[in-house]
């Protein structure tokens, strides 16, 4: 099969199309035939040599596939040859065909294509688990989303909407808080012209149940400022620094506030069937009937997948870029 292979700590002009053997089926999985990947900053950092894979699995970049079921083990039973299938790989998504645990797919809803199916796992899932499995957020709840222009951040925006929840984003052009807006958003501030905090504290001087940041770095203090009493700060990533200094320990312990982070990758797989799980009986029908929808920024060609990466490296994107083989 071809995959995409990189130099490690390498550009994104390093990446190369090169040829390896398929990998082997085992018991509970399911081999697909790689129409279409994501494309993730988990991929752009491990490229880089800043975010290793976890132990036993591929060394080949990529989290997210989607395509057609093409071989079943035999203790599988509730998928067959030619499903259109997508879902999370934890590794291994640059390719031609992965082999992935079969509770970690879902059936492709039939009102997608290829492309958008490929650039729907990681960023729903991700927004789903922070905002229901971690929050545990509800209808009439508010909520602030930073990067909301981002991937996660639109798919964010439409669950709140979903559910009946007020969803204020930051983004940093109005072309990209028009964006959010149509996804749902509530309240869209600039980030490069406002501070968030005092623009939510004027709106809602209630404060917001939950703050869903990426970004970290000096953020830390005026999300609690924001928060109501009981309320969480969940981080996902860390865009602006690693470091948050002078933590506001009054306001942490006024606000009662929970600072939690998390991530997907690592977590183990009955994790993640459990998510899987719960996110399709709860949000997949919302793709067909148009309640939900994937924001695809640009599909590319596998010859331009440099492209994907350097654009996903200067934050340039509005929702998702995915690479499709053909």
């Amino acid at each position: 099969m071809r995959f995409v292979d990189y130099q490690k700590g390498g550009e994104p002009d390093s990446l190369f199309i090169a040829q390896a053997e398929a990998p082997a089926l085992t018991a509970g999985k399911v081999r697909v035939r790689v129409r279409g990947f994501g494309i993730n900053r988990a991929d752009t950092l491990q490229r880089q040599g800043r975010y290793p894979p976890p132990p036993g699995e591929s060394e080949i970049l990529g989290l997210e596939v989607a395509g057609t079921v093409i071989e079943v083990a035999d203790d599988v039973n509730h998928w067959k040859v030619g499903d259109n299938v997508f879902g999370l790989v934890a590794g291994g998504g640059y390719a031609e065909e992965v082999v992935v645990l079969s509770s970690h797919l879902m059936p492709m809803p039939e009102a997608l294509s290829f492309a958008e199916a490929a650039g729907l796992a990681e960023v729903f899932l991700t927004a789903f688990q922070c905002l229901r499995t971690i929050a545990h957020v509800k209808p009439a709840d508010k909520v602030l989303i930073h990067g909301g222009a981002s991937g996660v951040g639109l798919a964010a925006t439409q669950l709140c909407r979903l559910w009946g929840i007020e969803a204020a984003v930051t983004a940093s052009s109005p072309e990209k808080l028009a964006y959010c807006e149509q996804n749902g958003a509530a309240l869209c501030i600039n980030y490069t012209q406002d501070d968030f905090a005092k623009v939510i504290n004027q709106a809602w001087p209630e404060g917001v149940s939950m703050v869903l940041d990426m970004v970290a770095g000096d953020y830390l203090n005026r999300n609690l400022s924001v928060l109501r009493q009981d309320g969480i700060v969940v981080y996902l990533a860390m865009l602006a620094g690693r470091y948050a200094d002078n933590l506001d320990m009054a306001l942490l312990l006024g606000k009662r506030a929970r600072i939690q982070g998390t991530t997907l990758r690592n977590r183990s797989d009955e994790y993640k069937s459990q998510l899987v799980a719960d996110f399709s009986a709860t949000c997949l029908p919302a793709f067909n009937s148009g309640a939900l929808k994937v924001n695809l920024d640009t599909q590319y060609r596998i010859d331009d997948i440099a492209k994907a990466h350097q654009r996903l490296e200067h934050n340039n994107t509005q929702g998702k870029l995915v690479v499709c083989w053909s």
